[in-house]
């Protein structure tokens, strides 16, 4: 079973074969942000990032935010025995998100770099936990192709957009684009050329 240490974290975020450079997770912060605030109509207020690792897109979003609620969610024990505290990490997985009791719902809810990791049958109820914690929008991040990803392949799941396509519909999640995901409840404030 893979291990998510402080070795595997140095080999895939603060390595020279680090798999995403700072610019690019700024940027999809960035979108992330932009988009949740323009579904919302105002600054956002909290951010659930499920599956955070070390909490990389904290920072990021602390400076856009500086007065932002992150909590983080993530299944490495390292991870949270490190950071927990400091960066607000609890112990949890897509397959425990809908039994953490977070109390809230969130302005954006965060899962990147996740999917491909877990069974279909953990996507499918972290979808429905994500659906159930999101206020505004989700940035859910989702690939078909690992032939086109550059990274680390241990224990990916190949599956195809139809099965994806699926997933998020039976969650009840609608697609805006780019990785963006509102419910039903924020598809109703969109007009018909705002969403896919």
């Amino acid at each position: 079973m893979k291990s998510y240490d402080k070795a595997y974290f140095d080999r895939w975020y603060r390595s020279r074969a680090s798999v995403i450079s700072a610019e690019s997770r700024r940027a999809r912060v960035r979108l992330a942000v932009s988009a949740a605030e323009f579904v919302l109509g105002r600054r956002i207020h909290s951010v659930l990032d499920v599956g955070c690792g070390e909490a990389p897109w904290r920072a990021d979003l602390r400076r856009m935010r500086p007065d932002i609620h992150y909590a983080g969610v993530d299944s490495s024990e390292y991870v949270v025995q490190r950071f927990g505290k400091r960066r607000n990490i609890r112990l949890g997985s897509l397959d425990t998100l809908g039994k953490l009791k977070l109390g809230r719902k969130f302005d954006l809810v965060v899962c990147a770099d996740v999917m491909e990791y877990v069974p279909t049958a953990e996507v499918r109820r972290g979808l429905a936990a994500m659906a159930s914690l999101v206020h505004g929008l989700a940035y859910i991040e989702a690939y078909v192709n690992r032939d086109d990803f550059v990274g680390d392949i241990e224990g990916w799941h190949h599956r195809s957009e139809a099965a994806y396509r699926k997933a998020f519909a039976d969650a009840k999640l609608y697609s805006c684009g780019l990785n963006c995901w509102v419910t039903r409840v924020q598809l109703r404030t969109l007009g018909p050329f705002e969403h896919c």
